[in-house]
């Protein structure tokens, strides 16, 4: 199995840093995207052992008002 850990980090920092340019709280964010805010806190830490769902990916990104491949670009 491969062992994607660190591009799960690389997305959830993304994540954290268009959520800090949006000036928005994890709840703020997690409301706005229709999820838990535990659930976001461990998105954004990268520690989820089965992946993200795109469609809750697209949500986040459709929250903070962004493109989802600004998600998976190498340079934001």
């Amino acid at each position: 199995m491969v062992d994607f850990s660190a591009q799960y980090r690389l997305i959830g920092a993304r994540i954290a840093y268009f959520r800090k340019l949006k000036r928005y709280t994890q709840e703020e964010l997690a409301f706005r995207a229709s999820i838990s805010t535990s659930y976001l806190s461990r998105i954004e830490r990268g520690i989820y052992s089965k992946g993200v769902p795109i469609s809750t990916l697209m949500q986040i990104s459709k929250a903070l008002d962004i493109d989802i491949k600004l998600l998976f670009e190498e340079k934001i």
